[in-house]
């Protein structure tokens, strides 16, 4: 395993420590699908368990720091220059029928600076992370974006708002967590969204930078309203002139 700074070694132990839990309850799900009450309740009861795990993991080596949470919002703490930034289901939607694509993420921002994001996929047992100038990492090996330039060739992550405004080869798969993490793997060419929460991109955003591509500045942003453009270096201004209108 390549050399990882102890704030990397915490956000992974805590993802693996909750991962045995979504996994879980995603299998207790199909349950629950035949209740007229029960799933929307259940993956809410996850989400918030899940959150509340990771605060406590994270917590227990780092008491000073800050969060920003998708269920609790901002928790300050001694130290509101460094931010814990967490989803701890990205995906949702996914998880509640039964879809296995969905992810876990945590990122680290200090003075306004992200220094470390994972994104974990339980179900597929996948760890996406990365440092500031020490690269991005798939399960302990390098990755680096795509080398594509060619625009017909590439494959483009969005929403379906996006992918209403855009010519571009697209998917979009319920999960912006995993379009970044795979544009950093170069399994996708780049992704954009508009009105898009912090806790959904910070991770994704240094894997990408980590691993050789580009990502606007999502400083300009509200937490909960950023713009995100990421792509590969060589494809990230022609993925933006084609989205000149969004």
């Amino acid at each position: 395993m390549n050399s990882i700074s102890p704030h990397l070694n915490i956000m992974i132990k805590a993802c693996e420590k909750v991962s045995k839990i979504i996994i879980r309850d995603f299998g207790e799900l199909e349950n629950l699908q035949v209740k007229k009450k029960g799933p929307q309740d259940f993956v809410t009861k996850t989400d918030k368990r899940v959150e509340q795990i990771l605060i406590e993991e994270l917590t227990k080596s780092k008491k000073n720091y800050s969060f920003i949470t998708e269920e609790t919002g901002i928790i300050k703490n001694s130290d509101e220059n460094t931010f814990w930034i967490i989803d701890p289901i990205d995906g949702t939607t996914n998880f509640l029928h039964g879809i296995p694509h969905f992810a876990i993420s945590i990122a680290l921002k200090l003075n306004d600076e992200i220094k470390s994001g994972v994104i974990f996929d339980p179900i597929k047992n996948e760890m996406f992370y990365a440092e500031k100038n020490n690269g991005s990492f798939f399960n302990n090996q390098r990755i680096r974006v795509s080398k594509k330039n060619n625009l017909d060739e590439c494959l483009f992550a969005t929403n379906h708002l996006g992918a209403k405004k855009s010519e571009l080869n697209l998917r979009y798969t319920g999960c912006a967590a995993l379009d970044l993490a795979y544009v950093g793997a170069g399994r996708l060419d780049g992704f954009f969204q508009n009105k898009i929460n912090i806790w959904d991109v910070a991770a994704g955003a240094i894997i990408i930078e980590e691993s050789g591509g580009k990502v606007n500045d999502l400083n300009s942003f509200e937490i909960n309203n950023v713009d995100i453009r990421a792509a590969s270096s060589s494809i990230y201004d022609k993925m933006l002139e084609k989205l000149e209108n969004f």
